[in-house]
C-alpha cells in the first residue's frame, strides 16, 4: 500500500543527506582556502606577480601552491571553480525547509501560543525573512562601512541579534533557531553567488581579453569570503540545535543563539591567527568556554515547549480531524501509558530534565500535533520507546498504525 508518510520520511532523509554532503564540501573548501591564504609564505624571492606560496604534503604527495597578487599574466588552460558546493548546500537546505517547516507548518513552524497564524501566513513570513538579511548586509558592505570590517561585523551582529529575538516571538523555538541559521546561510551563499563569483568572472574576462584585471575585485571577494568563514560555525550550531531542546526550548533561546555567534568568532580567530603564523591566542579558548557556560546557565532557566499543545477543542484544522479520528482514544491511552513518562511537562524518567526534543505527549492536543511522529517511530518502526523499555506490545503498535492510516486515507 502506498504510504505517503513513509515516502515523505525517506524524501526528507535523502534531501538531508544531500544537504550534509554539500555542506561538508563547502565548509571544507572554505576553511582550506582561508587557512591557505593566511599561511602563504611571502618573505622569499617569488616569481613576478606572485603574492605568496605554500608547500604542502598530503596523501603521500607534495603540492606547491602559488597565489598571484591579482591574476597570472595569461589565462590558464584549466581553471577549477568552487561554487557548486555552496549552491547545493543552499538548494538542499531550502528543500528541507519546504519539506519540514512549510509542509509541516502546523506542527513545526507555528506556535499557537504566540500568534494564531494560518499556515500560508507563516510560510510567507518564513520565505520573506530570509532575504532581509542579505539586503541589509549587502547595502552595508557597499557603503563606506565596507572599508571598516570590524564596525561592519558589529552591525551585522546587531542585525542577527534582532532577527533572533524576532523569530522567537513568532515561530516555535525549534523553527526560530533553524530560521536564524537559514537567514545567516542565505547571506553566505548570496556572497558566493552575487559577489564572489561575478567578481571572479570579471577577472577571467579581463585575462581573456588581454586586459590587466583591477585588484579591487579580488579584495571585495576576499572580504566576503572572510565573513563567510566567521559565520560558518554558528550556522552549524543552529542547524544542529533542532535536536536539543536545551537550546531551542529555553525562554532565552534568542540570547543563546546570539552568543553562539560570539563563540564562532573566538574559535575562528584562534585558527585564523594560528594559520597566519602569528601565534596561538589561547585566551580565545577561555573566552569560548566562558560564553558556553553562560549559554548552559541560560538553558537551565524554566523552559518552554517547542510546540505548546492546545486543548483538543482548540486544535486548528486539519489537526482537529486527527483527534476526532476513529481509534484516537485508544491510541491516547497507549501513548500516555508508554510514552508520557518521558514526553511530559515534568518527565518522570530519571535523568531527564525535560521532554526529549521538546515533544510533549501528555495531552490530547500534544498527541494530535505529533501524530505523524508517533506513527513513524512507534507504529511503523520500533524506534520508540527506546529499546522498547516500556514494553509496548505489537498489538499496540498495530493500533497506532491503523489509527494513523485511517486519518491518511480520509485525507486522500
Amino acid at each position: 500500500m502506498f504510504d505517503i508518510a513513509l515516502v515523505w520520511d525517506w524524501l526528507e532523509f535523502a534531501v538531508r543527506w544531500l544537504h550534509v554532503i554539500a555542506g561538508i564540501a563547502w565548509i571544507g573548501s572554505s576553511f582550506y582556502f582561508i587557512a591557505l591564504d593566511l599561511g602563504l609564505t611571502k618573505d622569499r624571492p617569488l616569481p613576478e606577480g606572485v603574492l605568496g606560496e605554500e608547500w604542502q604534503v598530503h596523501g603521500g604527495g607534495f603540492y606547491h601552491i602559488q597565489k598571484y597578487t591579482v591574476a597570472p599574466a595569461h589565462m590558464p588552460e584549466h581553471l577549477t571553480w568552487f561554487k557548486w558546493e555552496a549552491y547545493w548546500t543552499f538548494l538542499s537546505g531550502l528543500m528541507l525547509l519546504v519539506l519540514v517547516y512549510w509542509m509541516g507548518a502546523d506542527l513545526f513552524l507555528i506556535d499557537y501560543d504566540k500568534i494564531q497564524w494560518a499556515p500560508w501566513q507563516a510560510i510567507a513570513l518564513s520565505a520573506g525573512s530570509l532575504t532581509i538579511g542579505w539586503i541589509c548586509y549587502d547595502l552595508l558592505c557597499r557603503s563606506p562601512l565596507g572599508g571598516r570590517p570590524t564596525t561592519l561585523m558589529l552591525i551585522l551582529f546587531a542585525i542577527i541579534v534582532a532577527m533572533a529575538w524576532g523569530y522567537t516571538q513568532i515561530f516555535t523555538g525549534r523553527a526560530a533557531l533553524l530560521h536564524l541559521g537559514a537567514f545567516t546561510g542565505t547571506i553566505m551563499v548570496a556572497n558566493v553567488f552575487l559577489v564572489i563569483m561575478p567578481n571572479q568572472r570579471v577577472v577571467v574576462a579581463d585575462l581573456k581579453a588581454g586586459r590587466t584585471p583591477d585588484p579591487k575585485y579580488g579584495k571585495i571577494a576576499k572580504l566576503r569570503s572572510t565573513h563567510n568563514n566567521y559565520l560558518t560555525l554558528p550556522v552549524l550550531f543552529l542547524m544542529l540545535s533542532t535536536h536539543y531542546p536545551l537550546a531551542f526550548a529555553s525562554p532565552y533561546n534568542w540570547l543563546i543563539a546570539s552568543l553562539v555567534f560570539l563563540m564562532g568568532v573566538t574559535i575562528r580567530h584562534f585558527f585564523n591567527t594560528m594559520h597566519a603564523r602569528k601565534g596561538r591566542p589561547w585566551w580565545t579558548w577561555g573566552a569560548t568556554a566562558a560564553i558556553f557556560l553562560v549559554i548552559v546557565a541560560l538553558s537551565l532557566a524554566p523552559t518552554q515547549n517547542a510546540v505548546q499543545a492546545p486543548e483538543t477543542a482548540a486544535l486548528p484544522a486539519p489537526l482537529d480531524r486527527v483527534a476526532a479520528a476513529e481509534g484516537f482514544d485508544e491510541v491516547r491511552d497507549i501513548v500516555e501509558s508508554r510514552c508520557s513518562m518521558c514526553h511530559s511537562a515534568e518527565p518522570l524518567w530519571p535523568g531527564l530534565g525535560q521532554a526529549p526534543k521538546g515533544v510533549r505527549l501528555d495531552s490530547p492536543g500534544g498527541i494530535a500535533l505529533h501524530a505523524r511522529d508517533i506513527y513513524r517511530q512507534a507504529g511503523l518502526s520500533r524506534a520508540m520507546p527506546p529499546g522498547n523499555v516500556m514494553m509496548m506490545a505489537a498489538e499496540e503498535r498495530a493500533r497506532i498504525v491503523a489509527w494513523y492510516q485511517g486519518i491518511d486515507r480520509a485525507a486522500r
